[in-house]
């Protein structure tokens, strides 16, 4: 006989109904996070949300299992749900059909990208709950593929991501479609003063809610830094990856040409590594973050273009083979780990030319991260290794182009090559 799951208590006291309790229980849900605890019951009563929350809180079900069951199944659609990346699209769709699943409501993910008359099909089929990129939604809101009549609520998920990448215009263009009363819930992991505007302009009375929390969600993370030379970047990632050995990783890099390179010589080296970047063709991605999740492989080498749609539960270690430009993309990729309270590991890789960057690291997160050793890496001392000074631009180059091979595969003092006698001009003969 079946064990029958007890359904989450905790969420009944928010005001779930039972078709959604069932679902929950299935997930693994047991207790609502705190970002869930705040907007559920705000957004069953109907009012207009303002929500600071860090990725990584259980947001997405925060809204979108409230905006469920205040939906009608005999009407059409009647959510719309604005995400700035593909990936996250996909994400919350996936999300939603799981919380949706006792129930008979439909969701559909439209995105660049997918041949848009197979997103004409799905939406043919009158979904109840659409996530989608702003330019797509009003690409298809321009086709007539779209209807608002029945909208009840619009919600803009990571909406300081949506300005920082141009959606500005797009997103009010969709809002002022939005001629009827509706809810409207802001989800943002800061609170600038466009944010404000922008809520100003299209939400009524908003309820601000804040659970960011000023840790920024650190301390259920361990965070580590390597010192380590360019050069030797790629035998110490195998150390880190032998000696940790993870259950499931993300490798960041900086470009979408070093994580192809580092996820090739991952392969060449017998560790099992695909790439996730932007120049590969949407289904391969979601085929590759698809089999991640079933834990089909266990490291993915990735970028922070596409690192925030990456929603991936029990990732134990986030490594920073580079790290990042951007100070504010380190939180966002250490937060593919230690999700819904879990504990992770990050480590980061700093080169000796790059304590300016780990300073702006450990000040932005409040946190003084300490330096760790492997017993199996060994630093190389280079013969032609400069003191530590301001890099040259050739040399860093030269360290972006070398960072990820061995030594072995390292030109040393090669001579300069010639044309050879082949191409050598001609002599003029002697009159």
């Amino acid at each position: 006989m079946q064990k029958r799951t007890a359904l989450p208590q905790a969420f009944a006291d928010l005001g779930i109904e039972v078709r959604f309790l069932k679902a929950l229980a299935q997930m693994g849900y047991e207790k609502p996070t705190d970002v869930q605890r705040e907007f559920i019951p705000l957004i069953l009563e109907g009012k207009d949300v303002l929500g600071q929350a860090r990725t990584g809180t259980g947001k997405t079900t925060a809204f979108a299992l409230p905006l469920l069951q205040r939906c009608e199944p005999s009407d059409r659609l009647q959510v719309l749900c604005l995400v700035p990346t593909r990936e996250l699209a996909v994400q919350v769709s996936d999300e939603v059909r799981r919380l949706a699943q006792f129930a008979d409501l439909r969701c559909v993910p439209v995105y660049g990208g997918q041949r848009i008359k197979a997103q004409l099909h799905h939406l043919g089929r009158k979904p109840h709950f659409v996530a989608g990129t702003p330019g797509r939604v009003f690409d298809f809101l321009q086709r007539g593929a779209l209807n608002f009549d029945a909208l009840r609520a619009v919600v803009l998920d990571e909406a300081d991501r949506m300005l920082d990448i141009g959606f500005r215009d797009a997103i009010r263009d969709i809002l002022k479609r939005v001629r009827h009363p509706h809810q409207t819930i802001l989800c943002s992991a800061t609170v600038e003063e466009e944010i404000k505007r922008l809520t100003q302009s299209f939400a009524r009375n908003p309820v601000e809610v804040d659970v960011s929390r000023d840790e920024l969600m650190v301390e259920e993370v361990e965070q580590w830094r390597c010192t380590v030379d360019a050069r030797d970047k790629f035998r110490l990632l195998k150390a880190v990856l032998k000696e940790e050995n993870p259950s499931l990783a993300i490798i960041f890099t900086n470009t979408k040409a070093k994580a192809h390179k580092i996820a090739r010589r991952l392969h060449e080296s017998g560790i099992d590594a695909k790439e996730l970047h932007g120049d590969l063709m949407q289904k391969r991605r979601e085929r590759i973050l698809g089999s991640f999740r079933k834990r089909h492989f266990k490291v993915l080498v990735a970028t922070d273009l596409v690192g925030r749609g990456i929603d991936v539960q029990a990732i134990s270690h986030i490594i920073n083979f580079d790290i990042p430009q951007d100070t504010e993309a380190y939180i966002h990729r250490i937060g593919r780990t230690a999700r819904m309270g879990a504990c992770g590991k990050a480590i980061t890789f700093v080169t000796p030319e790059e304590g300016k960057e780990l300073t702006e690291v450990e000040k932005l997160t409040n946190v003084l991260v300490e330096d760790k050793q492997y017993a199996s890496f060994v630093p190389r001392v280079f013969e032609d290794e400069a003191p530590p000074s301001a890099p040259t631009q050739a040399s860093r180059y030269q360290q972006s182009v070398f960072s990820e091979v061995d030594s072995n595969d390292v030109p040393t003092s090669a001579p300069p090559k010639t044309l050879g006698s082949k191409f050598r001009p001609r002599r003029s003969r002697r009159r």
